[in-house]
């Protein structure tokens, strides 16, 4: 775009509706308004839940929540019930998340019953994902299924827009991991400017940063002490540990969709498949402790107390055992996100490698780490340099986590995807090539 105002091909840019922008910011703060109170209404459930299972149930059992028997039992139940729900709720609480992505298609309002119970099954019972996809199914739902009645001149695209943006504000607690998303979609009209086009979504996401700042004790940042960086080795360290951490992200990636076939197949129904990988993650979480249970944010702040009595082959465990139980529960259908899991799994390789030199900036390390990880589970660049620095917010990591974002798109380029494919499309796919 010229200094007229024109592309450079030529065609003029259409003028901006600031009109309707201004008329539709209401619509943005409510709709942000309503998606953090989305995410905080479905939090607070799994947390009430949480505590009367591992706190006051474990205590009229006359156990500690830690106790390996216990875990093994509980996450042995929650995939019974959780198994129960998606088999005969209406819907079935939606569609297998393990194939679907962070944004999809609204479902029917008929469906969140269903999906909201196994999602608070999933958060309270320990199970090793996070509320990512189920909650920007919920929150999409209810502003599509409002929207296009009460404002139907914006069309379901918007209205997902708005959904997602607020979503994302809310969940990372900045509107800014909103806009580095949504810049990497290039929707709409390509003659209005970039931040026209992202305004009204903005708003939303605004909204739902503050109310979630301002109304609840969300926060990413694990308090890390500042430590000075700076330099070309302390970005080629943080090349290296990214680098390092995109290739446990890649493993990882590399056996979801196997593991997801060999449970759907096996395993077709969900109660049995969930209560089998409900069992197992209770034999993991009896290995691995708590501290790997869950969907990770909480877990991730106690690390820093381990270093003095854990090695840096405990901190390996840690990651190992959360990698295990993030791909177990993915791939058997409990309903849940992979991205908070993930950051996890990185925090915890961070403090690995920072145990093993000690030379190497701890914050460099952890925020590396989940930069690396988090390229290879989330597939986004601007999400996962946002990550970085929202677990370490320190701003002269800004240069060496850049370029850790770049060295671990390209460890993950042509690598499989932490995802998996439908089993019908599989199998379809495998009959075409029976007939060929």
């Amino acid at each position: 775009m010229d200094e007229t105002g024109s592309c450079a091909a030529g065609t003029p840019t259409v003028r901006s509706p600031v009109a309707q922008m201004i008329a539709l910011t209401p619509v943005g703060i409510a709709v942000g308004a309503l998606c953090a109170l989305g995410l905080w209404g479905v939090s607070a459930l799994a947390e009430l839940v949480q505590k009367l299972v591992w706190d006051d149930l474990s205590a009229a059992l006359g156990v500690s929540g830690d106790n390996g028997w216990f875990i093994f039992g509980t996450l042995t139940a929650v995939g019974l019930l959780a198994g129960l729900v998606i088999r005969y709720l209406p819907g079935h609480a939606g569609p297998d998340p393990a194939t679907e992505g962070l944004v999809s298609t609204p479902l029917e309002i008929r469906v969140l019953p269903g999906l909201v119970l196994a999602t608070v099954l999933t958060l309270s019972g320990g199970v090793s994902l996070g509320p990512e996809n189920p909650i920007m199914a919920i929150n999409a739902a209810i502003i599509v299924g409002l929207g296009v009645r009460l404002v139907p001149k914006l069309g379901q695209r918007e209205w997902m827009g708005l959904s997602t943006s607020a979503t994302i504000g809310a969940m990372f607690g900045t509107p800014v991991a909103a806009a580095l998303m949504l810049s990497e979609l290039n929707s709409g009209d390509p003659r209005v400017p970039l931040w026209h086009r992202l305004y009204v979504p903005l708003v939303a996401a605004a909204t739902g940063s503050f109310v979630m700042l301002h109304f609840t004790d969300l926060g990413l940042s694990m308090g890390l002490p500042d430590e000075t960086i700076g330099g070309v080795v302390h970005v080629l360290l943080a090349i290296a540990v990214a680098a390092a951490a995109a290739t446990v992200g890649v493993v990882g990636a590399a056996l979801f969709d196997p593991l997801h076939r060999l449970l759907n197949t096996r395993l077709p129904g969900p109660v049995a498949r969930l209560t089998v990988a409900g069992a197992v993650l209770g034999g993991l979480g009896a290995l691995g402790g708590t501290i790997t249970l869950f969907k990770g944010l909480e877990q991730m702040n106690e690390l820093p107390g381990e270093v003095a009595t854990t090695t840096a082959m405990g901190f390996f465990v840690f990651a190992a055992v959360k990698l295990c139980a993030l791909l177990v529960a993915g791939a058997s259908g409990f309903r849940g996100g992979r991205i908070f899991p993930a950051v996890f799994i990185g925090a915890a390789f961070g403090f690995g490698v920072h145990t093993l030199w000690t030379s190497i900036p701890l914050t460099l390390c952890v925020s590396a780490s989940v930069v690396g990880i988090s390229v290879a589970a989330a597939r986004n660049g601007w999400l996962s340099l946002f990550l970085g620095l929202a677990i370490v917010p320190q701003m002269d990591l800004m240069v060496p986590l850049l370029f850790s974002t770049l060295a671990a798109w390209l460890v993950v380029a042509n690598a499989p995807e932490l995802s998996a494919r439908p089993v019908e499309i599989r199998r379809g796919s495998q009959d075409t090539e029976r007939n060929v």
